[in-house]
């Protein structure tokens, strides 16, 4: 029961939140507006989700940390929750402010670099990952002591605080260049989050408190979700999309590291990502070029409807993220395995698919 109240609270508080919100990016003019060729809606949309999926997620978690001893305990301390609220708040104002003024690239990076930082700064982080073949790889090389509070050492860990950066970071981009189709991003995070809650739940991990707090999410973005799949009514914008990466990254740290978890459930989003910026760097000579080229559009351009593509993604993502539940660490590695070759099967079909299309 304390499972389906925190849910559906969460449901509830998000569908309130998302209904005020696209209300006040209307009154203020904040609108995605389809002015390019990436643009597939034919009518200006409201953004501004994610602030409502951050407050509504934000208000259950902080209810639950002060209010009950659910959350706290374990692997999870109060500055960990009190890190993520923080990080997530420096996320929505950042996404808010690009969302309204379209900021320039150098100056949208600062806000998850920011929040990266807030998070590692909070105590949570990468110490090892386990080797497929037997023990840990250990990154708590080279600490070095900031300063005592209260007894307690603040430390920098060279190795583990950069990996940690350098994963929120990517996670928080592959969810922001997955945001193109109505729904996406919300059914992928939602699809994530309760994996992460069964892998929390199982024997083996055991955080009660990890598994709640990725059940939240996962109430968040399904409330919102009702207002943003096909035809979207409102938009999750930079703020949603990022928020999104950057809590599944941080909720694969909390339940004990499962990097190999996270990789499996936006595996084909982050292989689809890197292929993207590769093919940019090649042609384009830098990142930040906008084109049609992620798997979402291929899928489009082969003549799937804009449901039938998220659907797909969707079954997608819940096939191999459900591997975790089933393989251990070397198991994990060759399903990791198996999606790269599979998505390069999968790339392959759809090029020649679309090539055979255009020449007719």
């Amino acid at each position: 029961m304390l499972y389906l109240t925190v849910f559906g609270t969460t449901f509830l508080l998000s569908v309130a939140l998302t209904s005020v919100v696209k209300k006040l990016a209307s009154y203020w003019n904040i609108f995605d507006v389809p002015n390019s060729e990436r643009k597939i809606h034919d009518k200006p949309i409201p953004l501004l989700g994610g602030v409502a999926v951050f407050f509504s997620f934000a208000l259950v978690l902080l209810v639950l940390t002060f209010g009950s001893n659910y959350i706290l305990g374990g692997f999870i301390d109060l500055k960990n929750i009190i890190g993520i609220v923080i990080a997530g708040l420096v996320i929505i104002i950042g996404g808010v402010l690009d969302d309204k003024f379209n900021l320039n690239p150098k100056i949208q990076i600062i806000f998850p670099i920011l929040a990266s930082i807030i998070i590692v700064g909070a105590g949570i982080g990468i110490p090892s990952i386990r080797n497929p073949f037997g023990g840990l790889i250990s990154f708590n090389n080279w600490q070095f002591i900031l300063f005592w509070y209260q007894g307690i050492p603040y430390k920098l860990t060279l190795l583990a605080d950069l990996f940690t950066l350098i994963w929120l970071m990517g996670m928080m981009y592959t969810t922001k260049l997955l945001d193109g189709l109505d729904g996406l991003v919300s059914g992928v995070t939602v699809i994530g989050a309760l994996i992460i809650f069964a892998v929390a739940m199982s024997i083996k991990v055991d955080q009660a408190n990890t598994a709640l707090i990725a059940l939240i999410l996962a109430g968040a973005f399904s409330g919102f979700l009702i207002f943003n799949f096909n035809p979207a009514k409102i938009f999750l914008g930079e703020s949603g999309s990022m928020f999104a990466g950057l809590m599944l990254g941080v909720l694969a740290i909390l339940s004990g590291s499962k990097v190999a978890t996270a990789l499996l459930i936006l595996g084909i989003p982050i292989l689809d990502v890197i292929w993207v910026i590769l093919r940019r760097l090649f042609y384009h000579k830098k990142i930040a070029f906008a084109d049609r080229k992620h798997l979402h559009f291929r899928l489009l351009d082969i003549g799937l409807t804009q449901r039938q593509a998220v659907l797909l993604m969707y079954f997608l993502t819940a096939l191999f993220g459900s591997f975790t539940l089933f393989f251990s660490t070397f198991g994990k590695l060759v399903a990791l395995l198996i999606l790269v070759i599979f998505m390069f099967i999968f790339a392959a079909f759809l090029v020649a698919k679309y090539k055979k299309q255009y020449e007719k």
